[in-house]
């Protein structure tokens, strides 16, 4: 039997290229959100964009070959976990920070002029704006994890109860409890706009 080139790629093309473009497709359409989802977890935009290119990268190394109707609750388990550890960094950094001795003696090498905030709202302040939005996006994030996490995960992704369960790796009754519990906090949060 000879080896002829035309004749492989024919068969092995077709099996490989549809399963890279159904993962970059839904790598797109979770993009935004995932991104939004850690912003409000992690007040912090550099953190928030390596959670959610932690969670891409590893969703496609290890779980691409995996069903695609599994891929959402597994990217969010996934992502939900990284923003969980970033947290935990930074709380020990912190506490370890704490106690170095900081501004003497010129130690700072850093240009000043780079450490100070940016006056300008960055572009997801400009397309949110408002201040139902503002005083949503305050109330999301004073929620405990547990309920920031189902309500995004049920409001801001769309997911149903099983998948919401399956990415927070817990029942389908704690979705229920802690999404009903995130709701009714933010009502009265958030009562005024309620109106």
């Amino acid at each position: 039997m000879s080896f002829c080139p035309a004749t492989y790629a024919s068969v092995t093309l077709p099996t490989v290229e549809p399963t890279a473009h159904a993962l970059n497709t839904f790598l797109a359409s979770v993009e935004r959100r995932a991104y939004r989802m850690a912003q409000i977890a992690l007040r912090h935009e550099e953190d928030a964009l390596d959670a959610v290119q932690d969670a891409m990268l590893q969703l496609a190394r290890r779980y691409a070959r995996r069903p695609s109707e599994e891929w959402r609750p597994i990217f969010y388990r996934i992502l939900q976990n990284r923003i969980r550890d970033l947290q935990r960094r930074r709380a020990v950094r912190s506490r370890v920070l704490a106690f170095l001795p900081w501004g003497g003696e010129g130690e700072d090498d850093s240009d000043p002029v780079e450490r100070a905030p940016d006056p300008a709202p960055g572009p997801a302040a400009e397309v949110e704006g408002g201040e139902i939005g503002v005083a949503l996006q305050r109330a999301v994030s004073l929620l405990p994890a547990r309920q920031r996490e189902a309500f995004l995960l049920r409001n801001l992704e769309g997911l149903d109860v099983a998948e919401t369960a399956a990415a927070m790796g817990c029942s389908e009754g704690s979705v229920k409890t802690h999404y009903s519990r995130a709701v009714h906090a933010l009502r009265e949060q958030l009562g005024e706009f309620m109106s």
